[in-house]
């Protein structure tokens, strides 16, 4: 058997294993009480235009705040991201980042490929 043959055997018999044991979740009781519930307070966060930090703050006061991470004493730690500025040569609009996962970043990347944005790059600043 050739080895693609072999690779796409053995894939469908993992997705066979995998639909049984979904099949098994999706008759478990407690799965379905927890997607229940899920799914109303989903219902009531967008009722009340609530977000999940928002009830995270309203049953936690104070939560958020304590989970930051503080910088030690001495210095130590993880150094801060650059900022990176670009700007989008069709549109003029300029993004300003300091990691890779910005939203109009992302977008322009999926239009115009990886590295045309990069070729976007107007300057890094520490």
């Amino acid at each position: 058997m050739s080895s693609t043959l072999q690779k796409y055997v053995e894939k469908e018999r993992l997705l066979k294993q995998l639909s049984e044991e979904l099949k098994q979740l999706e008759g478990d009781q407690g799965f379905q009480r927890e997607l229940e519930f899920k799914n109303k307070l989903e219902a009531l966060m967008k009722d009340f235009d609530k977000s999940a930090a928002d009830v995270i703050e309203l049953l936690q006061p104070g939560k958020p705040a304590e989970t930051k991470v503080s910088q030690p004493a001495n210095g130590g730690g993880r150094r801060k991201r650059r900022l990176k500025i670009y700007k989008n040569p069709n549109t003029g609009e300029v993004v300003e980042t300091r990691g890779g996962n910005q939203k109009t970043l992302k977008a322009w990347k999926e239009e115009h490929g990886d590295e045309t944005v990069e070729s976007w790059l107007v300057r890094i600043e520490e």
